[in-house]
């Protein structure tokens, strides 16, 4: 195994071997040290075969077009069976259909589609943005709060338990989750928790949802367009068993939280740290739709997508052999200044501000997208109508993984 990279230190990676950058390191994201690593490899080496690392040997696709490459083909970069760059605990295995792929993905993909469908998202609207509204009028103003915390996780948490029709009091239990579903040093390097702990709280999950289940079946999925009662009626998920369930559950978790909730955290700290981006928002209150798309960019929430090749496929001048792990790291793709104009710049105001990977590519491309820009923009629209300023008075604390680009606390004061 290769020594690990002392990044609590200002190491220039230009000044290591080639061979010596690993990007799965999780200490790299931590501490927001890896933007020159990435700057490197998609210089010097864009395809890039990492031999030895914690998560075993690896390929890193680091330029926009090469990740698309990958991306948009599952015949020969297949998702099964995982889509993280480590490999799950052999003792808690579970299946989902983002780690399958065609036909069982595409069937039960459409299966739970209707519960982010555009019709839904119109109905819900109203609904989201009363409720970011009551946040909002809650918040204290001149006073120190964490944003993360009063806001981003409240605010996606709500919108969780509408999705799955959850006990709305109960609600909190679906972030711990979800935090737990990612924590795992072996899947990620997200050591904070230990396995025995991250496998007692998903089993409780799986025993909650599996008597929500019992209790949808009786259900119209016409009338309850919920994704516990679209699954339980659904032939594909009919005769799934118990550890298919929670995978998905833990997948659609995942999807509706983690994604949403860091985008929230990281506009804000985005304009706080590019002020000039702030003055244009608050001169026009238009570009909040155009804001979204270069936060969700800017952010890229989940870091990376894995695949295992199905045969020899040539890519990048590089043979990449049948059965090698293929890690497509969006993060990088989305700072490529051969298909971003000034990719390192955060512009509210860019042309072209939808043309990022943050939600993937091809037959995977992020179920919930249409639903993540809508948050965003109803939060950022109920900001400006009651803040001057949404000012960071302290660092932001960021998540030790290579998965989740993820804002743990980030201390704001809120100005009328």
């Amino acid at each position: 195994m290769s020594e690990a990279i002392d990044t609590s230190a200002d190491v220039d990676p230009y000044a290591l071997p080639l061979e010596q950058i690993d990007v799965s390191n999780p200490s790299l994201y931590q501490h927001d040290a890896h933007w020159r690593f990435f700057e490197r490899l998609r210089s010097e080496d864009p395809v890039h075969f990492q031999k030895d690392s914690a998560f075993g040997p690896f390929w890193s696709i680091t330029r926009f077009d090469d990740i698309m490459a990958v991306d948009t083909n599952h015949q020969q970069f297949s998702s099964y069976p995982a889509i993280v760059i480590g490999d799950q605990d052999p003792n808690f295995i579970v299946k989902q259909f983002i780690a399958a792929d065609p036909p069982i993905h595409d069937h039960q993909r459409r299966a739970v589609t209707p519960a982010v469908a555009p019709n839904q998202l119109a109905r819900l609207e109203p609904l989201i943005r009363e409720r970011i509204g009551r946040i909002m009028d809650g918040l204290p103003v001149g006073e120190t709060f964490d944003w993360v915390d009063r806001v981003s996780i409240e605010l996606t948490t709500q919108m969780l338990a509408t999705l799955f029709d959850f006990p709305f009091e109960d609600r909190r239990k679906l972030t711990f989750w979800s935090d737990m579903a990612t924590a795992s040093p072996e899947i990620a390097g997200d050591d904070s928790v230990t396995s025995e702990e991250r496998q007692v709280a998903l089993t409780e999950c799986l025993e909650v949802f599996t008597k929500l289940w019992m209790e949808r079946v009786d259900r119209s999925p016409e009338e309850h367009a919920d994704f516990i009662t679209l699954m339980s009626h659904s032939q594909h998920f009919r005769d799934i068993d118990p550890m298919e369930y929670l995978g998905n559950l833990i997948l659609l978790i995942v999807g509706g939280n983690d994604t949403t909730r860091n985008s929230m955290s990281g506009g804000v700290l985005m304009l706080n740290e590019n002020p000039a981006e702030y003055d244009k928002l608050r001169a026009d209150h238009g570009l909040i739709p155009n804001m979204v798309s270069e936060i969700i960019r800017y952010q890229t929430p989940l870091m990376h997508m894995r695949r295992v090749a199905t045969e020899d496929v040539e890519l990048g001048g590089k043979t990449i052999k049948a059965g090698d792990k293929v890690v497509m790291w969006y993060v990088s793709g989305n700072r490529d200044a051969s298909k971003i104009d000034r990719p390192d710049e955060f512009l509210i105001d860019r042309a072209n501000a939808r043309n990022h990977l943050s939600f993937g590519f091809g037959v995977h491309r992020c179920l919930g997208n249409r639903l993540a820009e809508m948050q965003l923009r109803l939060v950022w629209e109920e900001i400006v109508k009651r803040f001057s300023r949404v000012e960071v008075v302290g660092p932001a604390e960021r998540l030790k993984s290579n998965f989740v680009r993820g804002i743990t606390r980030l201390p704001v004061v809120c100005h009328r």
